[in-house]
Parts: C-alpha cells; sequence; structure tokens
C-alpha cells in the first residue's frame, strides 16, 4: 500500500479482489482511497476478464471506519464539498458497475464504510461485524449516498431509526433489516465463494438483471416493465443464449464467453 494506491488489487481468476489496505487507520477512506475506488470501479466496467468484484478492509477489526477525520481536520467547508463530489462520482461507479460487486465486512464499519458497502450488490458481514451509519451523531449527514441507498434497501421507517440515532447494528440485527445479505465466520472468504460462482454464469444475462433490478427502485411499475423489455433484448441477441440452449440439449454444462 502507498498513499497513492491506499487499495490493494488482487486476482483469484476472473474475480477481482479490493482490499482497503490501511489497517493502521482502521481502513478509513482518504482522498486517495475514495479516488482509486472510482478508477478501479470504471475499469472493471469495461474489463471482460472480470466477472465479479469483491471489496474487503485489511486486518480482521475493521472494514472501513468512514471517513478519515485526521485528513478530514485540514479541510474547509469547499474542500469538504469537492470531497463529497469525489465521493458521490466513486461510489455511484461501483452502483453502476455492471459486474456484481459484493462486499466483505469483516469488522466494524461505520459512516463512509457503510456507503461503500450500500453501493456494493451483496453484503456478508462477519459475525463480529459492528454496522452504522453515525454521521448525525457528529453533527453531519450520511452524504456518499447513504441516505438514498439505505432507504431503498430497508425503508424509510427502518433508515430513519438508524440514522437519526447513529444506531450501531450487530451482524445478526442487520441480517434482520436485510441490510446484509448473509452473515460468515470469515466474511471475505465466503464473498469470494459467492463471487466465483458468476465465473461460470453468463455475463451479459448477469449485467441486464442487474440493470433491470437497479431500475426498479427509480421507476414506475409500466416505465421499469418497459426497462425489463429492454435489457431482455440485450440477452436475447447474445450467443450465449444459442449456447444455453445447445448445452441444455446436449446434457452438457454451458460455456459462457460474454458474448
Amino acid at each position: 500500500m502507498t498513499e497513492e494506491a491506499p487499495i490493494l488489487v488482487e486476482r483469484d481468476g476472473s474475480v477481482a479482489i479490493w482490499t482497503i489496505d490501511r489497517a493502521e487507520r482502521m481502513n478509513a477512506l482518504s482522498r486517495a482511497t475514495v479516488r482509486q475506488f472510482g478508477e478501479l470501479a470504471r475499469a472493471a466496467a469495461t474489463d471482460d476478464s472480470i466477472r465479479a468484484i469483491v471489496i474487503t478492509g485489511a486486518g480482521e477489526r475493521a472494514f472501513c471506519a468512514g471517513a478519515d477525520l485526521k485528513e478530514r481536520k485540514g479541510m474547509d467547508e469547499e474542500d469538504v464539498r469537492d470531497f463529497l463530489a469525489l465521493y458521490r462520482a466513486a461510489f455511484d461507479a461501483i452502483d453502476r458497475c455492471p459486474k456484481p460487486v459484493i462486499c466483505a465486512i469483516n469488522g466494524f464499519a461505520f459512516g463512509g464504510g457503510v456507503e461503500v458497502a450500500l453501493a456494493c450488490d451483496l453484503r456478508v458481514a462477519s459475525s463480529t461485524a459492528k454496522i452504522g451509519l453515525t454521521e448525525v451523531s457528529l453533527a453531519i449527514i450520511p452524504g456518499a449516498g447513504g441516505t438514498q441507498r439505505v432507504t431503498r434497501l430497508v425503508g424509510p421507517a427502518i433508515a430513519k431509526e438508524l440514522i437519526l440515532f447513529s444506531k450501531r447494528l450487530s451482524a445478526d440485527e442487520a441480517l434482520e433489516l436485510g441490510l446484509v445479505n448473509e452473515v460468515a465466520e470469515d466474511a471475505k472468504s465466503r464473498a469470494i465463494e459467492m463471487a466465483k460462482h458468476f465465473e461460470t454464469a453468463a455475463p451479459i444475462a448477469v449485467s441486464a438483471a442487474l440493470d433491470a433490478i437497479d431500475a426498479a427502485c427509480d421507476l414506475s411499475l409500466d416505465a421499469g416493465l418497459l426497462h425489463e423489455r429492454r435489457c431482455y433484448e440485450r440477452t436475447l441477441s447474445s450467443t450465449d443464449r444459442l449456447e444455453a440452449l445447445a448445452a441444455f440439449r446436449e446434457k452438457r454444462p454451458p460455456v459462457y464467453k460474454g458474448e
């Protein structure tokens, strides 16, 4: 890890693994960290060799403690506004990535750390994780998409309770609310196991399904059904669809190429 590249980038086959490598700072989000997240997500979107992505944090204590308050301490109001714009652009790039992104919350996640996780498609928490959008207790609010994404995930009443009271949830409590998909002893290993599923899945279908599901949060039912039809069209003209039919007919596993 360097200050210019604070995210460790690894590959396990076609699974990209991005680890916030600032354990000495509880994996807090520096400007360089947020910038690199955006760069990685935008590059992965067009990299056919990547089928899925896992995001986690170094060490076992923290996934991400949120903003690096030591760095934030020296910022004036305009600096903070610029930093928030960087946050939003980076997390939007993660959110809109056409590859499945799975977050392994391997310890506590607060503030901006939760906002990273919310930008992912799926979340696995370690059994010892603590999760909280704690910004109001610091006289601010979640400003990198947290208020919007958590509300879409758990509904407005629960979102208000979590944010207004700066609640810190256990992994099991987060699972009960639907904030995470699974709880596992080893969140990173489980997230990689889930990501490996997409090595043999049909990339065009996976991307189209993500697009259609995400649009459901923003569109009316009629508009959403029209968007779903457009997404289906992308799969209809793919050779992967023909491969699926041939494999079924020939009683063999399909080999999807993303074409």
